[in-house]
């Protein structure tokens, strides 16, 4: 259990800076996600918190003392890399048991044998036991590197993709149990990931990393309904968001929207807070952002609706996505399975404008939304 504070952390390799004056403050106990594209920083900074890496700039505190110059053998944690890095020549018993056979953390075999066959039950591998990492699966393989780290009780867990390799039906249910597990062992735990769905099951908290830097940081509702930016809406969500380039004007009773492509123009819903915001920053030129949920669609004409053409159609699951073309503008939205739609076939398309929000067309940083106060309330949630 620990705090994890890293302070205007920067991390170079040659002429590449990998992190460009990282902060972060992760809580005791907290499941903290670090969510982005890959190549963004999310593996530098979990090494850098190992002590795998050392910073060339900024601190890395544990509970308060700078841990920058103790080796990572020495700061009592626990990695799961993405690549297994197994022992060859042990059974997936011995490969568990090593941590709690080194001089550091060394534990009598009676413990071994039974913190052993509790993790390995736990994730559905004690009939494994007996095997050589040779035997196993790519997806077995990172089972038995997460129990080699979890039969461990460390400061805090390191996570570096540890689903990546698990079969679609096994990372659903070792979400579950990751999540239960942190709860019971009461231990910080950092994850690496770049799947959506993963940062937002798992994450008391995410921060959206980017090029080195720290994007974002907050629940996983706070960020996806008050985005900072446009690549923050687009990285939170999937289908991702529809981001609509035109131009807002003042109108008799309010604002209307201009689609930049085909020139249509929507009067906007009242909104006094978004509205508010209009007046004041004076701004025009906006990308209007909205999830594909929220898009209504018709194969009969209907008055209103934007005349599209459909471009692609996708089965997803219990869910398809069907991407519409207006002008050379594309539109994702959400249909029910089993509908029969062709190539080039016209679709009757309607914005749900009362679920939208609004960027600056030119910084791409996010401006305001709809019910953004409504938002707030249940979104942003209070230490």
């Amino acid at each position: 259990m620990a705090k994890i504070q890293l302070k205007n952390v920067t991390k170079k390799f040659g002429k590449v800076t990998a992190l460009d004056g990282v902060n972060l403050e992760i809580k005791d106990k907290e499941f903290f996600v670090l969510f982005g594209p890959a190549g963004a920083g999310k593996t530098t900074i979990l090494n850098c918190i190992a002590g795998i890496q050392i910073p060339e700039e900024g601190v890395v505190e544990f509970d308060g003392e700078v841990v920058n110059l103790v080796d990572a053998a020495h700061r009592d944690t626990a990695m799961v890399f993405e690549n297994y890095a197994l022992y060859p020549q042990m059974t997936v018993y011995d490969n568990m048991a090593s941590p709690l056979r080194s001089k550091l953390y060394k534990k009598d075999e009676e413990y071994i044998k039974e913190k052993i066959q509790q993790v390995a039950e736990m994730m559905k591998m004690d009939y494994l036991l007996q095997r050589l990492p040779s035997q196993l699966s790519n997806g077995q393989k990172q089972r038995v590197a997460m129990g080699r780290a979890l039969v461990r009780s460390p400061k805090v867990y390191l996570m570096d993709e540890p689903l990546a390799h698990l079969d679609a039906k096994l990372r659903n249910s070792m979400r579950t149990e990751l999540k239960e597990i942190q709860a019971n062992f009461g231990t910080t735990s950092i994850y690496v990931t770049h799947d959506f769905m993963e940062a937002m099951s798992l994450g008391d908290r995410i921060a959206i990393v980017n090029e080195g830097k720290i994007i974002q940081i907050g629940s996983g509702d706070e960020i996806y309904y008050l985005p900072c930016n446009e690549f923050v809406a687009q990285l939170m969500g999937d289908p991702e968001i529809n981001l609509i380039s035109g131009t807002v004007s003042k109108t008799a009773s309010g604002y209307s929207f201009t689609v930049e492509a085909g020139g249509k123009t929507y009067e906007l819903p009242e909104d006094k807070g978004l509205f508010s915001v209009f007046e004041n920053t004076k701004i025009e030129k906006v990308d209007m952002g909205i999830r594909p949920q929220h898009l209504k669609y018709s194969f009969e004409p209907k008055e209103g609706y934007l005349k599209c053409s459909v471009y692609s159609y996708e089965s997803i699951g219990n869910k398809s996505v069907i991407v519409a073309e207006y002008d050379g503008l594309q539109l994702r939205m959400i249909a029910p399975n089993g509908l029969t739609v062709n190539i080039d076939q016209d679709v009757y398309v309607d914005l749900m404008l009362d679920r939208t929000m609004f960027f600056d067309a030119e910084t791409k940083e996010y401006v305001a939304r709809y019910h953004e106060a409504e938002i707030k309330s249940f979104a942003i949630r209070e230490d």
